[in-house]
Formats: C-alpha cells, structure tokens, sequence
C-alpha cells in the first residue's frame, strides 16, 4: 500500500489540496512507493504569505541566537542519521554509507553558518570626514527559496538553506519530485531544533510551483541546482521579476593523468569518482584524459580489471558499490547514450546495459560502463549522461589535456594527478574551470570555501556556501552619521568628497 506524503508549512504537515499527485519509486525494486501531492498556484502563494509573516521576528533574532537553534538541528540531525539515510536510500538508490556522507556534508555547510555572528558583521571607518563616521550591516532579503535536484536530497537543500535561515532570512525549500522524503524530515528536526514555525518550509510541486515562486514579488531570491538549460532559464526569469538568482547546471568533469601519476592511486580514484552514487553527481568523473598512448594503455588495463569486480546491488545492502538510478527514464536515458557511443564510434570495453540484480529484476539498473578512444566531437564527451559511463579521451600531451576541459562547454570541475609540483600549480593556474583538484578526485570545497562552477554550469554572480552564500542572502546598508560639533558650516551646493 502507498503512503500520501504532505507539504511542511508553518512548524507543521500539510495535506496537498491540488489533487494532483506525482509517483516516488523505490529504485532497487521499481516499485511505487509513496504519492506525492503537487503544489497548485495558490497553495504556493499561501506558504510565502506563511514564510513572510515569519520572517518578521525571526530577522529581528540576534545571529547567536538563530546560530544555538542550527547547533541544535545538527545533533538532532546526527540523532537521526541511520533513520535518515535508510529513507533518503530507498527514494534515490544510493548506497546507505553514501546517503550518510551525503547528509554529512549538507551538516557541515550548517556548521560553518552558525558562525553567523562573525560572518554578519559590517564594516565601520572612523572620520571618513570631520565628525563623520561610515558603517556598514548586511540585513535579511526576506524570503528566499531553493529548487533542489534529485541527486543530493538532503545535501543542497542545507547547502541553501543554512546561508538564508543563519542570516535571518525564511526559506521555502521546493526538492525533487522524485525522492522528498528527507527533506520533510528535516523540515520537522528544524521545528524540533526551535526553529519559529514557517521560517522553514517545504513545498512540493512541479513547474507550477516552481513558476509561482518565480513570479511572486515576496520571493526576493532563488537558489537553483539542475540541468543547464533549466538553470539558465530560471536564472533569466528571476532576473526578469528582479529577485537574486543563483542557478547550477549540468557538468563534465575531467581528470587528468601526467605520465609521472601513481596509476595504482588514480585507478581507484577513478571508480568511485566516475561509479559511485551510479554517476548520479554533478561532480562525477565522466571524462578521463591519460597524457600519452603508454599512460593511456597501462590506465585502461587498470580500469577493466578493477570495474570487474565492482558489486551493483541494492543500497542497503552492504556489499554494494553502488545502487540503481533514480528512474526508469533516467535508465533510458544513459542506455540511448551508451548507443550513441558506439554509433559514434568510441571503442565500448564495458557494456552496463542489461544489468540484472537477483530478487531486484525490476531495479533500474545500469552497470558500470566504459569508453575508449573518444573524441570531442562525440556527443558522449561533448554532454552530461549523469550515470554511471566513463570515458577516456586520449591526449597526445599535456598541452592538449589542458585545452579539452578549459574549451569544454561546462566548467565545472576538474582534476589533475601528477607528482609535479610545477605541472601541478600551471596547471591549476591556467584551466578555464571552477573547481581544481590535485591528486584529488571530486573537488568538492570544504564548507568555509564557495562552491560554484564557470560556463555553462553555473549562472549568477556568487557561488554557493562559504562566504558567498551569506553575500547572496543578504542586502548591505551603509550608514553615513554625522554629529554636530557645534560648528556651522551654511548651506553647500557641492557635490560632498570623501576628503
């Protein structure tokens, strides 16, 4: 029997009334398992009147304060991790120890924002002028909410929500269809933490929800994690409305091995950054660039015998590598690619289509795949497959391995394994891409450095978490005081200088 799940408005659940309902599949099994209502217009508009009246009050709470109640959801967060990981499991597929990480790293994004007290402050100048002082505070927008995908449901909705809720802002929070649970859990840990009721809500819903929070002049700013052209959508009508926008595309991550890399080290690198969570990150591996025909032929021997014994299997399962897709359109999706990979002729060495997990036929299932010899004029190098398919583009020297992801349409991460120093440092001096990593296979910032990507893979000004984050989230006034010193100056007409 199916469940009904809820929307969360104002500290508490919410029946949908829209009468509109979407499937949540089990993936392992393909199996439905919960109905999800789909918010209309107007129940949209009732949870922002909801988070606009919160926000009132909780602006006006000092950053200490608001920091003591982030505090508390953490530990009530980590209370509840196994709860939480099983749930966010069986709605995306992951394993139950990457679910965990994924709840892991959305904590520490939290962690870093209850220092809100240090991160608020402004600045202040003595005698700018005679008997004129300047100051500077960064004051809450209002209301901001999040779009957030499918592939991180409890990581990106915190990564959005930290900055705006530490800041004094409310949130409404509008995930994937697909797996939702989690973030209504977390919704109900916020009220437990003391969080004042609607300062955090969760509103599900489809392009109809998604249009209302776009259109409503209450929105003052959206957070937006998805494929390119819908980032770039949203990213053009939130500027048309005039709210802040900060908007997360699609990726094609890179990996570059120098002749001089340890191969042992950066074929194990490559199988969880290219395999694990079924490719379903957008800061996967999916492109691998060996310098040299020598380099390029010891990695792939590498590479086929470790894929070999990687375990596909359902999440909760200890032995698994890694899950299933998310979907039964997502499994179509990366199978018509791997077809079009070998029509464009790149040498198919490892074939994920057909995949059956015993006692989970029904699974959406895709094994690990593998691709040589494939060049840039490929459409599987050239766009995002978002599962579990590598592919190694051979590049004659280092020259060209830095070309390929700095001319790449995305620019979102990248990756270089060398014992050089100096190959190392030109190297992530000149790439054309946002994130580097050295010797590192998914570099994904720490919580207290921004997270963003160039080009087509991100739109906006700021990035994500770090101090941007709390830039994005807040509006700064500048304050000019002056006292009177008791000498009269008259009328002036000209324009005043700072001298």
């Amino acid at each position: 029997m199916t469940r009904e799940l809820t929307h969360y408005v104002g500290g508490t659940r919410v029946a949908g009334t829209s009468g509109r309902f979407s499937d949540v599949y089990n993936p392992s099994t393909g199996a439905v398992q919960s109905k999800l209502p789909l918010a209309s217009a107007d129940e949209v508009r009732a949870a922002i009147a909801v988070a606009e009246a919160a926000q009132v009050e909780w602006g006006q709470v000092n950053p200490q304060r608001r920091a003591r109640i982030l505090n508390k959801f953490v530990e009530l967060v980590y209370a509840n991790m196994d709860e939480l990981a099983a749930l966010l499991t069986s709605e995306h597929g992951k394993t139950f120890p990457d679910s965990k990480g994924d709840i892991q790293r959305g904590l520490e994004v939290i962690e870093f924002c209850a220092a809100a007290p240090s991160l608020l402050k402004g600045e202040f100048s003595d005698s700018a002028g005679t008997g004129i002082d300047v100051h500077s505070m960064r004051q809450p927008l209002g209301v901001i909410a999040g779009i957030t995908p499918f592939n991180f449901p409890a990581m990106i909705p915190l990564w959005k929500a930290g900055p705006a809720l530490a800041s004094g802002n409310s949130y409404i929070l509008k995930p994937s269809e697909r797996d939702p649970s989690v973030p209504l859990r977390l919704a109900e840990l916020f009220t437990e933490a003391g969080l004042p009721d609607g300062v955090f809500n969760v509103v599900n819903g489809d392009k109809e929800a998604v249009d209302t929070l776009l259109e409503d002049p209450r929105v003052k700013a959206i957070g937006f994690t998805g494929s390119t052209p819908i980032a770039q959508s949203i990213y053009a009508s939130a500027a048309a409305h005039g709210k802040r926008a900060q908007c997360f595309g699609g990726a094609k991550n890179h990996l570059v091995i120098m002749p001089d890399a340890d191969l042992e080290m950066v074929a194990d690198a490559l199988m969880g950054a290219g395999y694990g969570s079924a490719g379903e990150r957008c800061m996967a591996i999916s492109v691998a660039i060996p310098v040299g025909e020598a380099t390029a032929d010891a990695l792939v021997s590498k590479l086929k015998e470790r894929i070999g014994k990687l375990k596909v299997g359902d999440g909760m399962d200890e032995g698994a590598d890694f899950g299933p897709v998310v979907a039964q359109s997502a499994k179509e999706r990366i199978e018509n690619y791997i077809q079009v990979g070998v029509d464009e002729g790149a040498s198919l060495l490892i074939d994920g289509r057909g995949l059956n997990v015993a006692g989970h036929e029904d699974g959406f299932w895709v094994g690990p795949t593998l691709f040589d010899n494939v060049t840039e004029d490929m459409r599987i190098y050239q766009e995002e497959i978002f599962g579990p398919v590598l592919c190694v583009v051979r590049a004659k020297d280092y020259e060209e391995a830095l070309r390929l992801p700095s001319e790449h349409q995305y620019g979102n991460g990248v990756s270089i394994f060398t014992r050089d120093g100096d190959t190392a440092r030109n190297f992530s001096s000149r790439v054309q891409v946002g994130m580097v990593g050295v010797n590192v296979p998914i570099p994904v910032p720490i919580a207290y450095y921004t997270f963003g990507g160039w080009k087509a893979s991100g739109f906006g000004d700021l990035s994500e978490h770090g101090a941007d984050g709390f830039r994005f989230c807040t509006k700064t006034k500048t304050v000019t005081t002056r006292w009177p010193s008791g000498i009269r100056e008259g009328a002036s007409f000209v324009m005043p200088e700072g001298s």
